[in-house]
């Protein structure tokens, strides 16, 4: 194993080497495409924004076949995202700051402005995407509460005043469909455009279960249609509604029991009960803009509603495998969670213009967020999931509503002390107001939590694409109850202080981007989760303190016409300064944590006739040593991921082969040993293994 992780990696180093050696094609026109982002509310080049922000245009999304969250995160450093559980559920990590269960995203997710504030909305179909935009880094001054590890940006295509619209289809392994479509146009002129995109989903899987004999990561549907309108009234003034309705059926909780407490070990999942998961998804986002004299004003009002059902194994186990049951008392356990959560949320924003050395920001906002959760275990007799319905099978009936008004007040400064230094100033105060209310007993707690996030940037700029800052920021993630009945009835708020030093610059006449930062991170009550067996209950808590520091870096060069390629190095080393729930693991890693990352890849796109260009590209991802729980006892080795996308394209007309996981890597996205589950035994959540398809699209 170790030998197969340093032959790739030493075959990567000598790709990367090749080309970087290469003499440049020389002349003008041979640039990299300059990109504009919104990362701190305004439209600015990429290359002059003072933070480390992966980008991924259109063409970026298209040429890498990126379909989902998990694609582009898996092309990140220093972040990952982990299935785990129920078909939505993940865990996200960025620079060491990682999700827990039922609690606060630590990387604000924002699409087209609205925050998506519910731990399953990360993971998503990214479909009709105009750009996605990684911002590294806690970001709490800007994008408020949950932004501690960063934020991203998602916006979709808008509507279009010219005709266009596209098909797509990829057909793969374990009959995976997957089709989407988009059409745009003007309805009256200039003044009211509309876009219609969708996506249909279906796959019978490709993680077997021998027990069953099936396949547990099915998709029986996922479907999903997205509709944009655009109204121009007048010259300064647009206003923009967006819709959005999805509905899914698919497997979910297909942990593997390891029973050799080695999370370098593979086995299939053994369940009796094939776990499910099914729900929908209503959306409305209504944003206007409004062009002042003096500034832009800017409202985004959104509405969310995510339903989600679960049932599935909870021992992991089957009968005939496993006779003893759980913990040798004859039976097995299901489980079974149902999942209501309604979102509504505001913001208003005032930008000044960006062509003035003072340019300043107001904003507020505002978002209630409303979850039910009824969670329950069962005595499994054989019986299938309709047990959980039967009173004297529960073992665990735990029902909670939680009510949270959050609002933030923040603004911005940043002012040009001379012609290549900037000064920038931000701070935003936001406050939770929860309430927890048990529908079994009537009792109902209430807290608040309120934090006031500072952000001071200094930025020189010696030359043009080129500039070295120096930045400190903060980030507050709110805490919160556990549900009723828990030994431990709340967990505290979590706050960190980042100290940045990084670079942005570009040579070659914009033929080499090269982006770097050191990071340091002091994180006070950091959150974590384990399980307690007395209670059978999850038990949301905190790590007192823990230290963060590492460093990002990006490279991105055009090496020839038509050939590009792509470099980024992360690392994250973290150290548990004060753990007093778990005592005698300070001096260990946080949980979750990856020491280091490398992303590479190689693009290249060349006309091969008249009518016919030709497309290539690799992607490769090597994963340095996970570390799951704050023992550090179960580490997973390093992993090396690959995937490969080539096609051809004939005018409006493409056809495309993909592969990912090329080398069918075995690895764990989740891993929970004992101490911290409750069960056992050890438990893995299997990550998806080769999978390849054919791919074809029409443009019109």
């Amino acid at each position: 194993m170790k030998m197969k992780h340093i032959s790739i990696s030493a075959t990567v180093s000598g790709i990367l080497f090749l080309f970087l050696s290469t003499t440049f094609v020389q002349g003008q026109e041979l640039q990299l495409e300059e990109i504009v982002v919104t990362a701190q509310k305004r439209s600015e080049a990429l290359q002059d924004v003072p933070i480390q922000v992966s980008a991924y245009t259109s063409e970026t999304i298209a040429a890498a076949g990126i379909t989902s969250t998990q694609d582009f995160i898996n092309l990140t450093p220093n972040m990952s995202l982990d299935d785990s559980d129920t078909y939505h559920n993940t865990f996200v990590v960025m620079r060491g700051v990682a999700q827990t269960q039922n609690t606060d995203s630590p990387v604000a997710i924002v699409v087209d402005g609205v925050p998506q504030n519910d731990q399953k909305q990360l993971k998503m179909h990214l479909f009709d995407i105009e750009r996605i935009e990684v911002l590294k880094g806690p970001q709490g001054a800007l994008y408020g509460r949950n932004a501690i590890g960063g934020a991203v940006n998602i916006i979709t295509r808008a509507p279009t005043t010219e005709p266009e619209g596209y098909i797509k289809g990829s057909y793969g392994n374990g009959e995976a469909l997957d089709l989407t479509a988009g059409i745009s146009g003007a309805l009256l002129d200039d003044k009211l455009l509309v876009r219609l995109a969708g996506i249909y989903k279906e796959d019978n899987g490709r993680i077997h279960n021998d027990f069953l004999d099936t396949e547990v990561d099915f998709i029986d549907h996922d479907y999903a249609i997205r509709g944009r309108v655009q109204l121009l009234p007048t010259d300064w003034l647009t206003l923009d509604f967006r819709g959005m309705y999805n509905d899914f059926r698919a497997g979910s909780q297909w942990d593997t029991p390891v029973f050799s407490r080695d999370p370098n070990d593979f086995d299939e999942p053994e369940v009796n009960l094939r776990g499910f998961t099914y729900g929908e998804v209503k959306e409305f986002t209504f944003k206007f803009d409004a062009e002042l004299d003096f500034a832009t004003l800017t409202g985004i009002t959104g509405y969310t509603e995510f339903d989600e059902i679960n049932r599935g194994d909870l021992d992991f186990r089957n009968p005939v495998d496993s006779p003893g049951g759980f913990f040798g008392a004859g039976f097995g356990l299901g489980q079974g969670q149902d999942r209501f959560v309604e979102l509504i949320s505001q913001e208003l924003r005032l930008v000044s213009p960006d062509a003035q050395p003072l340019r300043w920001l107001l904003g507020a906002y505002y978002i209630n967020t409303k979850r039910d959760l009824q969670t329950r275990g069962f005595v499994d007799v054989g019986g299938g999931f309709g047990q959980i319905d039967v009173p004297g099978a529960l073992l665990i009936n735990r029902q909670e509503s939680n009510d949270n008004d959050a609002f933030a007040l923040f603004g911005e400064l940043s002012f040009d002390l001379t012609d290549k230094v900037t000064l920038s100033a931000a701070i935003r105060y936001d406050e939770d107001n929860r309430e927890q209310t048990d529908p079994t007993t009537g009792n109902v707690r209430e807290d608040t939590f309120d934090s006031v996030q500072p952000k001071v940037t200094l930025t020189y700029q010696p030359a043009d694409r080129k500039l070295v800052y120096a930045t400190y920021s903060t980030g507050f993630r709110s805490g919160g109850f556990n549900a009723p009945g828990v030994p431990i009835d709340m967990f505290r708020d979590e706050t960190l202080d980042n100290f940045e030093v990084g670079f942005k610059s570009s040579w070659a006449n914009n033929r080499i981007i090269v982006n770097g930062a050191f990071y340091y991170t002091l994180v006070d009550d950091f959150q974590f989760i384990f399980f307690d067996v007395a209670t059978a209950a999850q038990v949301l808590t905190n790590i007192e303190e823990v230290d963060i520091y590492g460093f990002d870096l990006e490279t991105k060069a055009l090496l020839a016409p038509g050939l590009q390629f792509y470099a980024g190095v992360g690392t994250t080393d973290s150290e548990i300064k004060e753990l007093t729930v778990f005592p005698g693991n300070n001096g260990n890693k946080a949980p979750k944590t990856t020491d280091w990352s490398l992303n590479a890849a190689l693009q290249y796109n060349r006309t091969l006739s008249a009518n016919v260009d030709g497309m290539f590209r690799i992607d490769f991802e090597h994963r340095g040593d996970r570390n799951w729980q704050v023992d550090g006892v179960a580490v997973q080795e390093p992993i090396d991921l690959v995937n490969l996308r080539l096609g051809l394209e004939y005018g409006q007309f493409g056809v495309y082969f993909w592969a990912k996981n090329l080398t069918d890597e075995r690895y764990y996205t989740d891993y929970n040993s004992i101490e911290f589950t409750g069960l056992d035994v050890d438990i893995g959540y299997l990550a998806p293994p080769l999978s390849y398809g054919v791919e074809t699209s029409y443009r019109f």
